[in-house]
C-alpha cells in the first residue's frame, strides 16, 4: 500500500515530513511518495525552482526509511493535475492500494480540481485532520464523504481505491509562506525546516 503526498514543497518543512511519517505509521503503508508538482493549478508559481525544491526534499528525507520522492510531475510541462498522476501510477502499479494524502483545506476545495470525481476511482483519499478544520457538511464534497467515507483504517487495504478516510496528524503550526517570509526578512527559520534544507536556502539565496 502506497501513500501519495503532493505539493509545491516551497520549501519542504518539518510539518510535511512529520505528517508523512504519521500517516505511514498509522496506516502501515509500505512507502509514502512525496511528489513535488511542476505547475500547480491551485497556487501561484513556486519561488524556488523545481531543481531546488527537489534538492530540499532529498535532503529533508535522507535516511528516512519508507519515505521517497516521485519526480514525475516535475518532468511534465502541463499543469500537475492529480488525476493524470494517478492514472500514470495505476498504469505502472496495477491494483496496489493507493492513498492520496491531503490536508482538510485541500479536501474542502476538492470539487474545484480537474476531473475530481475520477480521483476516488483511482485512489483512496486520506484526509489529514487538525483542530479547527472540519469536513464540509453540505455540497459535493460532503456527498463524497457520505458515499465513500469509512471509519476503519483497515478498509483501505481491502480495495485499490474508493474510500475517504479522515486521520489525525501531529499538530505543527508551520507553513511554507511563514518560512519564506522569515527568510525574506532575514529572520531565523531554524527548527521549522531540517538543517540541511536551511543550508540549501542560505547557500542559494532562495526566498531573498
Amino acid at each position: 500500500m502506497i501513500g501519495i503526498f503532493g505539493g509545491t514543497f516551497d520549501p519542504v518543512h518539518i510539518g510535511h515530513v512529520r505528517t508523512a511519517l504519521d500517516i505511514r505509521e498509522d496506516l502501515a503503508l509500505d512507502e509514502v511518495r512525496l511528489m513535488p508538482c511542476n505547475v500547480s493549478p491551485h497556487r501561484s508559481a513556486p519561488l524556488a525552482s523545481g531543481a531546488q525544491r527537489l534538492a530540499m526534499l532529498q535532503t529533508a528525507i535522507h535516511g528516512e526509511p519508507g519515505l521517497c520522492i516521485d519526480e514525475r510531475e516535475l518532468h511534465r510541462p502541463a499543469p500537475s493535475y492529480t488525476v493524470d498522476t494517478l492514472l500514470s501510477l495505476r498504469a505502472e502499479l496495477g491494483d496496489v492500494p493507493l492513498c492520496l494524502m491531503m490536508g482538510m483545506d485541500s479536501f474542502q476545495a476538492l470539487h474545484t480540481w480537474h476531473r475530481w470525481r475520477d480521483i476516488i476511482a483511482l485512489a483512496h483519499i486520506v484526509v489529514m485532520t487538525r483542530p479547527g478544520w472540519l469536513p464540509p457538511t453540505q455540497g459535493e464534497v460532503a456527498e463524497l464523504i457520505m458515499q465513500h467515507g469509512v471509519y476503519d483504517p483497515a478498509r483501505v487495504r481491502e480495495a485499490a481505491a474508493g474510500c475517504v478516510l479522515l486521520r489525525p496528524v501531529s499538530q505543527l503550526d508551520i507553513s511554507a509562506s511563514r518560512i519564506r517570509n522569515a527568510v525574506k526578512a532575514e529572520k531565523s527559520a531554524r527548527y521549522w525546516v531540517p538543517d540541511g534544507v536551511l543550508n540549501i536556502i542560505k547557500k542559494e539565496g532562495i526566498y531573498r
